[in-house]
């Protein structure tokens, strides 16, 4: 039950991942390199609102599951981004 979800999040959260990771190698700014994993988190949100509102019932849940998914992986790129960064 749960392969599908996380087979259908790994294309945009490995994609999130790797611009995350390329950003980070180019030395842009920290407000640069946390746009991919802000931009997966809305899409996940929109995903689990639509999936709970407008779909509902196990189809739904399946949604809800792959907005887990990508939120997991903003969370990973958050911390990539992150990495390193020193207060200044």
């Amino acid at each position: 039950m749960l392969s599908g979800p996380l087979l259908m999040s790994l294309i945009p959260g490995v994609v999130t991942l790797l611009i995350t990771w390329w950003f980070k190698r180019l030395n842009f700014s920290l407000l640069v390199q946390i746009i991919p994993g802000v931009l997966t988190v809305i899409a996940a949100l929109i995903l689990f609102y639509i999936g709970f509102v407008n779909i509902r019932g196990f189809e739904g849940g399946a949604y809800g599951i792959l907005a887990f998914f990508l939120i997991i992986f903003a969370i990973i790129s958050f911390i990539i981004a992150k990495k390193g960064v020193k207060a200044s």
